[in-house]
């Protein structure tokens, strides 16, 4: 049984994969210790912290477990191995994963000798009343779908007028189930919106060459919280080091955030404001939109959203120094209009049928948009690019349109074709697939939607800075969308995974 004080330890020395080295003879241990085994005695007080967590290693064997114990039994057959970091200094027990290994003549040498990457993911399955256990003691190939990339801090050279976006990522899994020309992102059997939340933060860090310890706030949105009661936001401080780290206790604010599919995006605004205060002593704010959004089975009541349902989050980084865009203005608003609800202790949402259009997300996305262009005295040919909240296909073609914009404006928004609905990362994935194309000058106007209901639009001003910053971004949206090792699921297996571990 996974007790909250074993998981306490395992966690934090497994989920950062947080290591030692000795300053005198240079030898590295996977533990955080006091003292070198070399050189005992003389090097206490001589030992540095070592962080593989950003690191590549390799995997120099493995094997295949055909008939795993009742806790990885979800997994049915993975492979375990040995990864080594440094040339060999540190050894690390390794999973791979992110392999669906159905075929009987599966090739291990085909792994042996590859570089990997580490990944954030559940470690085994538990009970309903345990706790979840993580590890990144995951890795996946570095060479495919994660690419490995280098987590460089660079000094923010340049202040900025007003608050804004200064570094996002996206994160999404490789696995797809496609279904009347429509892409939905599956989350692997080991994955669920903690994890999203934790690979999207951690992109974000390394596109904008933030420091981890400089982001004071973190605000994490989903609807799909593993927990009735205890924060995503937790865990996602503590695995990304924000803010300053004493003993296992970070010193940032980490809070979760509800409105449905505007759980994220009601925070721009908050981030922009709690970054700009100036006896706030809060520079950097992070806000990630993550979901493994929830769907009866087809057939089910409720089963209809099956068809639109995807997995994957984005995080952004507000500040006031290196800004890639600008926050120029925001207006929201809301009802209580009860089109999209779960109620507690049940496993999948329900909705209002027809009701989800109007008076729901068209009404309430189009006051926003309205509105904002209204306070702005902007008009839709001002803008670059308009962003909706994509629940399915037909909703923001249509209000996109009803506010003059054309095709070309608001069509490289639409991700949940690629993707499916990701709930509180949908309008965010949106957001960072305009930012992956957007020149300097820019405007966007992004109108996100929450079921209950309500909807936050802004008006960003994208800056030269953004072009700086692409130079070290191997991951965007288009990679995301369209990498080879993509692999298509059949409907059996999406429901395996999507239940998870």
């Amino acid at each position: 049984m996974s007790s909250e004080p074993i998981e306490r330890r395992v966690s934090y020395l497994g989920d950062r994969l947080r290591a030692s080295r000795c300053k005198i003879c240079g030898k590295e241990y996977f533990e955080v210790r006091d003292y070198c085994g070399n050189c005992g005695r003389k090097s206490y007080n001589k030992m540095d912290n070592a962080d593989l967590f950003y690191e590549k290693g390799k995997l120099e064997l493995c094997t295949l477990i055909d008939e795993p114990t009742n806790k990885f039994r979800k997994l049915e057959r993975f492979v375990y191995g040995i990864v080594s970091f440094h040339n060999g200094k540190i050894r690390v027990p390794a999973r791979v994963t992110d392999q669906l290994l159905n075929k009987s003549d599966f090739d291990l040498s085909s792994l042996e000798g590859r570089e990997v990457t580490p990944r954030f993911r559940r470690r085994y399955s538990v009970g309903k009343s345990e706790v979840v256990p993580t590890i990144s003691l995951a890795f996946t190939l570095a060479d495919e779908y994660y690419p490995h990339q280098e987590y460089k801090v660079i000094q923010p050279t340049k202040d900025s007028e007003l608050p804004g976006i200064v570094g996002y990522g996206v994160y999404s899994s490789r696995f797809r189930i496609k279904d009347e020309g429509i892409e939905r992102a599956v989350p692997f059997i080991d994955e669920d919106s903690i994890t999203a939340a934790v690979e999207a933060g951690k992109l974000a860090l390394i596109h904008s060459g933030l420091d981890n310890s400089w982001v004071g706030k973190v605000y994490t949105g989903s609807e799909s919280n593993p927990y009735a009661v205890k924060p995503i936001a937790s865990k996602v401080a503590q695995v990304l080091q924000l803010g300053e780290q004493d003993g296992d206790v970070q010193g940032v604010d980490a809070v979760d955030t509800e409105f449905a599919c505007k759980a994220a995006s009601s925070m721009f605004k908050d981030a922009c404001a709690l970054v700009s205060y100036p006896r706030s002593d809060i520079n950097y704010a992070m806000v990630i939109g993550a979901d493994n959004s929830q769907a009866a089975p087809r057939g089910c009541p409720g089963g209809e959203l099956d068809a639109f349902v995807g997995y994957g989050g984005a995080a952004f980084i507000f500040g006031k120094k290196d800004v890639i865009a600008e926050v120029e203005s925001w207006y929201s608003c809301t009802s209580d209009t009860p089109d999209f609800w779960r109620r507690d202790g049940e496993p999948y949402p329900m909705h209002g049928g027809r009701f989800t259009g109007d008076p729901a997300y068209n009404k309430h996305v189009r006051k926003a948009a309205s509105k904002m262009m209204e306070k702005c005295n902007m008009k839709a040919s001002d803008f670059a690019y308009f962003v909706p909240h994509q629940p399915n296909p037909s909703f923001p073609v249509r209000i996109a349109k009803e506010l003059g914009f054309k095709e070309e404006q608001f069509m490289p928004a639409i991700q949940m074709t690629k993707f499916g609905n990701t709930y509180s990362g949908a309008s965010l994935v949106g957001l960072a697939a305009i930012l992956d194309i957007a020149k300097p000058d820019d405007h966007i106007l992004i109108a996100s939607y929450g079921s209950g209901a309500g909807s936050d639009a802004y008006v960003l001003r994208v800056t030269s800075q953004i072009l700086d910053k692409r130079k070290h971004q191997k991951i965007n949206v288009k990679f995301l969308a369209e990498n080879p090792f993509i692999e298509f699921v059949d409907y059996a297996t999406y429901r395996r995974l999507k239940q998870g571990m």
